[in-house]
């Protein structure tokens, strides 16, 4: 079975080919589908957006497709950045921008105050338009200096402790923060959809 991942982020290729590693899937990214167009993600939720990308690489492929939509939601900012986690410091900003603005939007509040949560929707669209949504969340706190090794594109990942963790998601394994991570636990319950499905 071949499924298109509707993503141009290495880093979340690496993460689903590895969550899908021991099941007979091939996993393609979009550019290696021949995908070359970007879905533009204006949708309110998480859902909406991954549902958007999965229904337009399924159309323009005919296959199967996933895509994702995560970000993360900072309680002292009444949930933002949410949707616009990649963008919040404008479009084209870097990995380190969205930090240093993150940052710079939390200096004034105090650490106790800092929950926050990564959510993750992940998309499943088949080649007959079928649809499913599988969905996660994992709590935890921001912290204002950056720990760990970030991630292509995963920049969130150097201030963000989970819940009942030491160490930021920068400074886990691979393996250890797909246990743990929103898109991880999204991707298991595809995960078991998909195993039953094949």
């Amino acid at each position: 079975m071949k499924i298109i991942f509707a993503t141009h982020n290495p880093g979340k290729i690496i993460e689903m080919k590895s969550l899908l590693s021991d099941l007979a899937i091939e996993v393609l990214s979009a550019e290696e589908a021949g995908i070359k167009d970007e879905v533009t993600e204006d949708g309110k939720t998480f859902a909406e957006n991954s549902l958007k990308k999965a229904r337009f690489a399924a159309q323009v492929s005919g296959g199967w497709a996933v895509a994702d939509d995560s970000g993360i939601c900072l309680e002292a900012l009444a949930g933002r950045p949410g949707v616009h986690s990649a963008r919040w410091a404008g479009a084209a900003a870097s990995g380190k921008e969205l930090v240093d603005f993150t940052l710079e939007q939390i200096k004034d509040i105090e650490s106790a105050e800092l929950a926050a949560h990564f959510a993750s929707a992940v998309a499943l669209v088949s080649p007959t338009g079928r649809e499913w949504v599988f969905q996660g969340q994992v709590d935890g706190q921001v912290i204002k200096t950056p720990r760990g090794e970030p991630r292509p594109k995963l920049p969130y990942d150097v201030i963000f402790v989970p819940q009942g963790q030491q160490r930021t998601f920068a400074e886990m394994t691979e393996a250890e923060k797909n246990q743990l991570s929103h898109r991880g636990i999204a991707f298991a319950k595809l995960k078991d959809f998909l195993r039953k499905l094949l």
